[in-house]
C-alpha cells in the first residue's frame, strides 16, 4: 500500500491532481491534503472525489499514469 495526497493548487488545466508519497513531483506539505493508504490510484482518486465532490480530480502523470486522464 502507497499513501496518497490531494494537491491543493489547482493545475492550469484546472484539474486537482492525485499524488503517491514517493512522487517525485510530490506537493509541498503545505500544499496538500492526505487522502490515506490504498493499494491503488484508482481508489486514492475515488476517496478524492469523493471529498471533494466539485472539483475536477485526476491522477499524476508520473506516479498515476493508470488513473491521468487529462
Amino acid at each position: 500500500m502507497k499513501k496518497y495526497y490531494l494537491n491543493n493548487n489547482q493545475q492550469s488545466n484546472g484539474d486537482y491532481e492525485v499524488h503517491s508519497e514517493d512522487c517525485k513531483y510530490l506537493p509541498y506539505e503545505h500544499n496538500r491534503t492526505s487522502l490515506g493508504m490504498f493499494y491503488n490510484c484508482k481508489d486514492a482518486v475515488t476517496e478524492a472525489k469523493r471529498l471533494y465532490p466539485y472539483r475536477r480530480i485526476n491522477g499524476c502523470y508520473y506516479c498515476c499514469n493508470p488513473c491521468h486522464t487529462s
